[in-house]
């Protein structure tokens, strides 16, 4: 039944524009690099120690900014989606429950996220080529800060998720989605325990693993929270 919600939910999406935004996301993150580096290069050059590090480091400063915003997008369309068309009553009524169809829409919003993880490592990768950074090509640092910003945000997604589902006025994930790009925007000035900073992968032990298993965990709570909450409401 999962696979067949699953079915359902991509053709929503077939040409409503999200494989565009999934690409648009790592594809602006390295164009902004592309701007910065074509503007001022041997500065930037002139100022690393390492080109590759300093490089990536660049990278990920958007990075967080970028997800935040795309889940809040995401989120709001897939959602919006059902509103528009009051198919939130005909999904239910067929013989499937509420917490596969929640399970379906997390689902695929994770997929989302992790495509366009994997866009940005490619990106990244073959940007860094281009610019003639070095032999000294750090992957497991590449791979890193393109995968594990994505899991640290699954709270932001779980949350997203759950306020647009049970909310029977569009604006109200909208608002919250434009708060938490803000708190992404903020992050430094953020203490640890706010779910924005966690795609950052900062923290007081300086240990990125810690927020991807906060991520991991505290976006489980969530999930099962929003889930919950949804299976008990009437459908809008």
């Amino acid at each position: 039944m999962i696979k067949k919600l699953l079915s359902v939910e991509f053709l929503k999406i077939k040409r409503k524009g999200f494989w565009f935004l999934t690409f648009l996301g790592p594809f602006g993150v390295i164009a902004l690099q592309m701007v910065n580096y074509g503007v001022r290069k041997d500065y930037l050059l002139q100022q690393s120690e390492n080109d590759w590090q300093y490089y990536l480091a660049n990278v990920s400063s958007f990075t967080p900014l970028a997800i935040v915003l795309g889940i809040a997008i995401l989120t709001s369309f897939l959602t919006s989606i059902e509103s528009e068309t009051n198919a939130w009553k005909q999904l239910i009524a067929l013989p499937v429950s509420k917490w596969s169809v929640y399970l379906a829409k997390f689902t695929v919003l994770a997929f989302l996220l992790v495509v366009s993880s994997l866009l940005l490592m490619v990106f990244t990768f073959g940007f860094g080529l281009f610019l003639g950074l070095g032999s000294d090509i750090p992957y497991n640092s590449i791979l890193t800060l393109s995968l594990y910003p994505v899991v640290a945000a699954l709270p932001v997604l779980a949350l997203q998720l759950w306020i647009a589902t049970v909310s029977k006025n569009q604006g109200i994930p909208i608002t919250t989605g434009i708060m938490g790009v803000i708190f992404a925007y903020s992050a430094y000035v953020l203490p640890d325990w706010m779910i924005w900073k966690w795609p950052t992968l900062r923290n007081e032990w300086g240990d990125p693993i810690i927020n991807v298993l906060l991520g991991l965990g505290v976006g489980f709570l969530l999930y099962i929270a929003g889930m919950l909450d949804f299976a008990r409401r009437d459908v809008k």
